[in-house]
């Protein structure tokens, strides 16, 4: 199966709105600054095509020379924390709620027989609108065709065969890890995957529940990561299903 594509979204037209509010659905609005961001690989197709994102090697430093692979975590207790469908995840502090309304309405709205799909599931941003975190929500079976309900993350391949769904072709691979965690019921087991791509640094964090693959990605200029990096990688480790 070709890998999914990374598409960074297009520079919107300036769109004057209600300002901003923090970790509210209210009127915010993402237009007027350009957006890239890798949770787009998962909402485009998973057919398009591309080749293997990079290895890590002793030549590719994670961000820093010298620094570990994984880099650090932050303590996210103190940070607010953010409750959507089936999941929950930390929001770095001074981060805005930039989802638009529609997008909160979107699974409500019908064309035919079929439901608007919702681009996102939650999105956050600095106020100068570089780094963002977002998460996204797709059925399993879209990314990898399965007549079973995938109900772990290894159903969608080993870290690295599942590397090509959620890696962009072309990136630059430092880190890949399997986080376990443990919740209520069981080990549920995350995968996660740190790279850089078109000057972007990204860290993703990726898990399974129901047949739902829930992704959060981390994503700011490759030229603030050295500062902002261990902030936004602990916002997607603090991804949680329910």
């Amino acid at each position: 199966m070709a890998p999914a594509a990374l598409l960074p979204l297009a520079l919107s037209t300036p769109h004057p709105g209600p300002p901003l509010r923090p970790l509210c659905r209210c009127g915010a609005s993402r237009r007027g600054f350009t957006i890239h961001t890798v949770i787009a690989i998962a909402i485009t197709s998973t057919s398009a095509a591309g080749g293997a994102a990079e290895t890590p090697s002793s030549s590719t430093p994670p961000s820093k020379p010298g620094a570990p692979v994984l880099g650090g975590i932050a303590n996210t207790r103190s940070w607010s924390q953010y409750y959507g469908s089936g999941f929950s995840i930390r929001v770095p502090p001074s981060f805005d709620d930039i989802l638009e309304p529609e997008d909160y309405s979107a699974g409500m709205t019908y064309y035919g027989d079929k439901a608007k799909p919702r681009s996102y599931a939650a999105r956050f941003a600095s106020p100068d609108r570089d780094e963002l975190v977002s998460v996204v929500i797709k059925p399993s079976n879209q990314l990898k065709i399965t007549f079973l309900e995938a109900k772990d993350i290894t159903d969608l391949g080993t870290l690295k065969e599942a590397s090509k769904i959620f890696v962009p072709a072309g990136a630059k691979l430092y880190s890949a890890r399997t986080i376990k965690v443990k919740d209520e019921e069981d080990i549920r087991m995350y995968y996660f995957y740190e790279f850089g791509l078109d000057k972007q640094h990204v860290a993703l964090m990726a898990t399974v529940n129901s047949g739902k693959t829930y992704i959060a990605a981390a994503t700011a200029p490759q030229t603030k990561w050295n500062d902002d990096g261990v902030k936004l990688r602990s916002a997607a480790v603090s991804l949680s299903v329910s």
